[in-house]
Formats: structure tokens, C-alpha cells, sequence
């Protein structure tokens, strides 16, 4: 299993979040977390950046998968509009 490590933007986020809210985004990085690799709802690799985007409900995680480190580095969370400026 993976070791899932958020950036300190992305823990200022979430901190901030409804708790219904950052309990189910971090569930569904626990779910990840047991296979990254696998086939995942609403995950896509991005396109013009390295990592993947996980959606849940109207709010964006970007991550990385650290393979060497065997970790999963959540890079930012923020909601549709904000997260690909």
C-alpha cells in the first residue's frame, strides 16, 4: 500500500473543507492508495502535467505517484473552477 502525503497548500485546504467533505476525499485516496495503477472511478491522467486528477463531487485532487518512494503526493485540491488555473 502506498503512503498518501499531502503538500501544505493541499492540507490548508483541506483543514478548511466541510468534515463530510474531507472524510470522503480521503477515503477515496485510502481506496487509491491500495492500488494506484488500478481501474478507479472519476481518475484521469492529465494531459500537459504529470499526475492524475481524482473527482469528488464538485472538487479536484491532483496527485502524484511516487513509485520509487511508494507514495501518493497530493498536490492541490480546489474545486473544478479553480484547480486548472
Amino acid at each position: 500500500m502506498y503512503e498518501i502525503e499531502l503538500t501544505k497548500t493541499a492540507t490548508k485546504k483541506l483543514q478548511r473543507l466541510p468534515q463530510n467533505l474531507a472524510k470522503r476525499i480521503i477515503e477515496k485516496l485510502r481506496i487509491i492508495a491500495e492500488n494506484p495503477y488500478g481501474s478507479h472511478n472519476n481518475v484521469k491522467k492529465l494531459v500537459n502535467r504529470s499526475g492524475y486528477r481524482l473527482r469528488v463531487g464538485d472538487w479536484r485532487i491532483i496527485y502524484e505517484v511516487e513509485d520509487q518512494k511508494l507514495r501518493i503526493l497530493v498536490l492541490e485540491i480546489d474545486t473544478r473552477g479553480g484547480i486548472y488555473r
